[in-house]
């Protein structure tokens, strides 16, 4: 009995030992399998991160994704494109432009081009990532970092120029990877165009550009520094009492070993009461910047490492320099150390109705050194091999045959003359119809030799780029009675030699024959000595829903109106339009001084248009003396009530662009600029 109780106890002590070791057995197979389980997430944790590492790497590619292409020539035609020497490189970067085709339509351009003068080839690069269309911008070129290009501002504007728009945004282009980056910091320039910029070191210089927002263009006079180095803008602030150059825009600015050389530009001068006139200069001032001597030393650097001081130019011998121009921004010449000059443009208001502009060709150089000189730089006619040689007219004389010489007697030689009110010259060389270069000549006399046929027509805003020793000119613009012709010419010329000119590219541009040759626009202005007798209190009606644009047999303001329906009567879209019409020059006099301007009140309005009014006012009634006056005045009052909803939608329009209300006030004192007689591209 006891042997079978034994042998019971001993099976039961074995079934417990095996079901505690095959707990022991669950519990290690569990943590395995937890320890295999927390593994695998680690390592899908891993490849998640690595996924997604790998798409932010794949979407930044394909947002960098740079498309180059071989194109057959120069970019297509345009204006205030840039043409920039490559810093480290044989090559010519083109960047941007504008174009005004023939139907009125404004076509603005964002893309890159690449010149190399060995293959005479182009190539065109394209990135997702990139600066917007955009014109009369600035670049300028660093070596450092395998070369850089940097943009900044510019302008914009929609297709029939209703709406503008300036930047103020800042781009580096990489050369070595063709790829676009932006810089954002929170101190920069305001929006601008027609602006330059030069590299000293590893600073940018900007100065001066126009800020245009609809009513008035405000020209700048405001010098930045940009560090390349921390990626830092700074306002250079001087005192009230240091001189420094008048606001200005498209002028030339070129660095030198102590600073920057700036000489002429264009502005607008503002009168009250009367139109716009615009201003050509041809002050000389050099910006002297000198390291202070802790930064000079290699100690510490101040919050200031140097100083910068604005130095006018005394004007030198009139004898060799340009006539007075505009529209002739130098390039450099670095291994001369000379800014080459080549074109422009003369714009003399003979009288209040009408403009006369003559258009240059000629080239010259301006050495930057000491107290700075002109040179004429005149090409040299080849020497005839063997025999004798005929008797030709004087050999010196190398300009082309179109165009007159300067009159340099009456060119004053003004040595010590700090004015910055410049007069155009009594006499400008003058130019006749232009002449396609190397086109085939009819006249027994003209040698086919005289590297002066090889000239480019004369132009203004052309594309200059001095590169080693060769200066390239691409483009520009010319006009013809009221035509205006953007070229697409691309001529090259060895400065060292000053032989001939090779033209790389012939213009395909025909320039019309039997139209006026200088541009002269109908002054409509009204006049603005009104008197102040019979103004009475203005009580101003309530807003009205109907937008009436004046002006009989008006193309412009018909097509001003259809485009307004086609658009549902937007008021938006109507005030847009209407800032274009006001600066339409072809608008008639009726049309100009019976319309109300954006700023202007109604006891403006009235003043300056009181004897229109007066005058229709007598064809519709019998009143006479200041009962007419009083008809007058109701016929004023309504017209304007008529436009009141649209003037204050343009008035938030420009409050928006940053005009307050004493800007839009001074505007609208100016009067009616839309017959000003000049070119948008003048700015």
């Amino acid at each position: 009995m006891a042997k079978k109780k034994s042998g019971k106890d001993s099976t039961k002590s074995a079934n417990k030992a095996a079901k505690k070791a095959k707990a022991v057995q669950k519990v290690e197979r569990k943590e395995k399998k937890k320890a295999t389980k927390t593994k695998d997430e680690f390592e899908d944790d891993d490849q998640d991160l690595e996924r997604i590492l790998d798409k932010i790497k794949r979407e930044w590619e394909e947002a960098h994704k740079v498309t180059e292409e071989l194109v057959e020539g120069p970019p297509s035609r345009r204006a205030n494109a840039t043409l920039t020497p490559c810093p480290n490189g044989n090559h010519l970067w083109s960047i941007g432009g504008e174009f005004f085709s023939d139907d009125g339509k404004a076509h603005f351009y964002g893309d890159v081009y690449r010149y190399s003068p060995e293959k005479n080839e182009w190539r065109k690069f394209i990135s997702p990532t990139c600066p917007g269309p955009r014109s009369a911008h600035a670049v300028v070129a660093s070596p450092a970092g395998g070369g850089k290009l940097y943009l900044f501002g510019g302008e914009f504007s929609s297709l029939y120029q209703n709406s503008f728009h300036h930047y103020r945004d800042f781009w580096c282009f990489d050369i070595s990877t063709h790829t676009w980056e932006r810089i954002e910091t929170k101190i920069r320039p305001t929006a601008r165009s027609g602006h330059r910029m030069a590299m000293w070191k590893h600073y940018i210089v900007l100065f001066g550009g126009f800020y245009d927002p609809g009513i008035k263009t405000n020209y700048l006079n405001d010098l930045w520094l940009f560090d390349t180095q921390e990626y830092r803008w700074k306002q250079v602030e001087l005192k009230a009492t240091e001189r420094k150059p008048s606001p200005r825009s498209g002028f030339s600015f070129l660095p030198a070993p102590e600073g920057i050389l700036l000489h002429g530009g264009y502005c607008k001068e503002y009168v009250k009461g009367s139109r716009p006139v615009g201003v050509m200069l041809d002050d000389t001032w050099f910006l002297r910047i000198s390291l202070n001597s802790e930064t000079a030393n290699g100690g510490k650097s101040s919050a200031d490492p140097f100083t910068l001081k604005w130095e006018k130019r005394k004007k030198t011998s009139t004898a060799y320099a340009p006539s007075l121009r505009s529209g002739c921004t130098m390039a450099l010449w670095a291994a001369k150390n000379v800014g080459i000059l080549f074109g422009g443009v003369t714009d003399e208001d003979t009288s209040e109705e009408t403009m006369d502009s003559v258009f240059h060709n000629d080239l010259y150089g301006y050495h930057m050194m000491g107290n700075g000189r002109w040179t004429s730089m005149q090409l040299k006619r080849p020497k005839k091999k063997g025999g004798p040689q005929k008797k030709k007219a004087p050999a010196q004389r190398t300009r082309p045959e179109f165009e007159d010489e300067v009159d340099e007697g009456n060119e004053e030689a003004s040595s010590g003359e700090e004015n910055n009110d410049n007069k155009t010259p009594s006499k400008p060389s003058m130019v006749s119809p232009p002449k396609i270069a190397n086109a085939p000549q009819d006249d027994d006399g003209i040698d086919p030799d005289d590297p002066a046929l090889t000239i480019p027509i004369p132009r203004y805003n052309a594309m200059l780029a001095v590169l080693r020793n060769t200066l390239y000119i691409y483009g520009g613009i010319f006009e013809k009675g009221s035509r205006e012709y953007t070229l697409d010419d691309f001529h090259s010329l060895q400065l060292d030699k000053l032989e001939r000119y090779v033209c790389l590219k012939a213009s395909e541009i025909v320039i019309a024959e039997g139209e006026e040759e200088s541009s002269s626009d109908e002054d409509e202005d009204d006049d603005d000595d009104d008197d102040d007798d019979d103004e009475r209190t203005i009580d101003e009606r309530d807003e009205t829903e109907s937008v009436t644009v004046v002006g009989e047999d008006e193309e412009k303001e018909v097509e001003v109106l259809e485009t307004i329906e086609e658009e549902k009567d937007s008021l938006r879209v109507q005030a847009a339009a209407f800032m274009g019409v006001t600066k339409d020059s072809t608008r008639s006099a009726e049309d100009v001084i019976s319309t109300p301007l954006p700023g202007e009140t109604l006891a403006m309005f009235y003043a300056r248009s009181r004897e229109y009014w007066a005058q229709k006012a007598y064809g519709t009634s019998d009143s006479r003396g200041k009962q007419l006056r009083r008809d007058g005045f109701s016929l004023a009052e309504e017209r304007y009530a008529d436009y009141k909803p649209l003037l204050e939608e343009v008035e938030r329009i420009l409050a928006e662009a940053g005009l307050d209300e004493e800007e839009m006030r001074k505007g609208a004192a100016a009067g009616p600029q839309g017959a000003s007689g000049q070119s948008r591209n003048r700015r």
